[in-house]
């Protein structure tokens, strides 16, 4: 079974862990503790709550990844009970006529994006609606496969803005975006480098994203140690890398070579020829390479890319 990042996996204890990096180590697959069946209903779960709960009862899903260098949770693949993978949902979706106002909204999002000529076989849905814990308010997290058909998307998203056939952001979106993602500096310049993207928008007045997703690149064997907290300023040299997960900039800093994010906040967040400030995890390989990493933890608590203006 191929596991990737955006995935999720279900176990017997009634337990959804959003996977989070591609392939397995040690046989488990690396992810975290997003929903969980408790007295009768799902429930879905911060990070604090689910840390303090695998503690307590379920223990052997608390993990440290040595190829990641960070806690997180893992599953043994013994005990995935039920594998959702994205692209496959999706498909079957689209096939469904269903009363549920959230999946109708995402078919007609995805018949516009189809009439824009995207081909939909390279996309899934992850998020609530891929588990199926969607409600009223849930937004329609989309995940493209494909670097080429994703940056055409976000062409296509900000010409469709300016025909008014979706909305972008209104202040009250941006404000609830910003207060979810626990961004560390303000509002206008959250909102300044989010605008931007263009891989979120409203959509009968439904928010939808959209993230890239590639097959991780084949690992080149190098094992990063963390080596401190480090704030920097450098110049973008290369973005073509932005957008992935992780997403990589490469700098032109005299000792580090690039930023690597694995917090879709700041993910696109700068542009070749543009000068930066990063705070983040300084890590060094074997070879003494270093690079600076945002997004080590899940909360990236005093962890950013800024573009200065």
């Amino acid at each position: 079974m191929n596991y990737q990042a955006k995935d999720f996996v279900l176990t017997d204890q009634g337990l959804l862990f959003a996977v989070v990096a591609d392939g397995l180590e040690s046989g488990k697959v690396l992810c975290f503790l997003r929903y969980m069946y408790r007295n009768g209903q799902w429930q879905k779960v911060g990070t604090e709550v689910a840390n303090a709960f695998l503690r307590e009862y379920f223990p052997e899903y608390l993990y440290y990844s040595s190829m990641l260098d960070t806690q997180l949770h893992a599953v043994d693949t013994a005990s995935v009970s039920q594998h959702f993978q994205p692209g496959k949902v999706l498909q079957e979706l689209l096939q469904l006529e269903v009363a549920d106002p959230v999946i109708n909204d995402l078919r007609r999002l995805c018949g516009l994006l189809k009439a824009n000529h995207l081909d939909l076989g390279q996309f899934g849905v992850t998020g609530s609606i891929l588990v199926g814990m969607q409600n009223h308010a849930s937004d329609m997290d989309l995940v493209c496969y494909d670097r080429a058909t994703f940056h055409r998307a976000r062409n296509i998203i900000q010409a469709l803005i300016a025909k008014d056939q979706i909305q972008a952001l209104n202040d009250d979106d941006w404000l609830g975006a910003y207060q979810r993602r626990a961004c560390d500096f303000a509002l206008d310049e959250y909102i300044w480098h989010e605008q931007r993207k263009y891989n979120k928008a409203i959509f009968n007045q439904r928010k939808f994203d959209l993230s890239l997703k590639l097959p991780a690149v084949v690992d080149d064997g190098r094992q990063f140690q963390k080596a401190g907290f480090v704030r920097i300023q450098a110049g973008v040299i290369d973005d073509s890398l932005g957008f992935d997960y992780p997403a990589e900039f490469v700098i032109d800093h005299l000792e580090i070579a690039s930023v690597v994010c694995f917090t879709a906040t700041y993910v696109g967040q700068a542009k070749a020829g543009e000068r930066i400030e990063v705070s983040g995890q300084l890590e060094v390989d074997e070879q003494g390479r270093r690079r600076v990493v945002v997004g080590s933890t899940r909360e990236a608590i005093g962890e950013f890319i800024r573009v200065l203006r």
